[in-house]
């Protein structure tokens, strides 16, 4: 009865090894897994305070997201392998399979590849972060996902857009360091040009005197001058430096405010005008 015993257990641990392996392979993934979702937040966020500048937190939360994906990715691999083995599946040929198999779907899949290694290097050079506002790939708007395959972006107009990354070949970065707020206004040709220019520069001297608007100028208004003849006005351009993505709503408050003096002081500000030369007999009476 003993060894009948003794004979029975062996089997059933023998039965259940298997399964009970299994289990904890995948409870341990399980473990990894959260662990990651759990302590990844905590570390990025440990990072980004310890950056001196709005750019370095967008790179750490831009590259912790991509870790996450990559940590998530490796232990489903290594968890998978794990059981498959298991099971008494050979890993080793698998692999060779799936190298050939790999270099097949790479030739058939090179704009996947493509998209992969411009993401990786995209992320490497800092070039893209969350939350920058960007131009590339045909697309305008703010930065909500990046990954190693595409991009996402929001307009304006709330419209998003999945940009892949392998469709990028020049990357416009409008909150990188400082930006510019470019204004150009028009006045009538009859307009003393001085006098224009100096009335601009007071509205910008008082637009950055206001408490609402003074974090958001960096330096005194750049007056260019005459930028332009145009058909119906000459157009004088000056700019501000501002901080990251504050330059569509200085250039609006001011063009607010340019219109306003310009009212006062009796600016024209032009429409296009139409000329007519009379010709034939009643111009010669005329």
């Amino acid at each position: 009865m003993n060894a009948w015993t003794g004979e029975t257990i062996a089997q059933l641990g023998t039965h259940f090894a298997t399964p009970l392996r299994v289990a904890l392979i995948l409870s341990l993934a399980f473990l990894a897994q959260y662990l990651v979702k759990r302590f990844l937040p905590r570390f990025r966020e440990a990072l980004a305070a310890q950056q001196d500048s709005t750019e370095g937190i967008q790179r750490v939360r831009t590259l912790s997201r991509v870790l996450r994906y990559v940590l998530t990715v490796i232990i489903a691999v290594v968890a998978s392998m794990l059981v498959l083995g298991e099971f008494g599946v050979s890993v080793a040929p698998l692999l060779g399979a799936a190298g050939v198999a790999g270099l097949a779907i790479g030739f058939g899949a090179q704009s996947l590849v493509k998209d992969y290694f411009t993401g990786f290097f995209l992320l490497l050079e800092n070039q893209i972060r969350i939350g920058d506002v960007i131009d590339a790939g045909g697309k305008s708007g703010l930065v909500e996902e990046i990954t190693l395959r595409y991009l996402r972006l929001r307009d304006y107009s709330g419209n998003v857009h999945y940009v892949p990354n392998g469709q990028i070949t020049v990357v416009t970065n409008m909150s990188v360091g400082y930006a510019y707020a470019v204004i150009d206004l028009g006045v009538a040709y009859g307009e003393d040009t001085d006098r224009v220019i100096e009335i601009m520069r007071k509205t910008g001297e008082d637009m950055r005197r206001d408490p609402e608007f003074a974090s958001k100028i960096l330096d005194d208004m750049e007056v260019a001058g005459v930028d332009q003849w145009a058909d119906s006005s000459v157009v004088i351009r000056c700019r501000f430096r501002v901080p990251p993505l504050e330059q569509w709503g200085i250039r609006r408050e001011y063009l607010r405010r340019a219109k306003q003096a310009f009212d006062r002081e009796g600016i024209e500000i032009p429409f296009p005008h139409v000329k007519l030369v009379p010709s034939g007999p009643e111009a010669a009476a005329a």
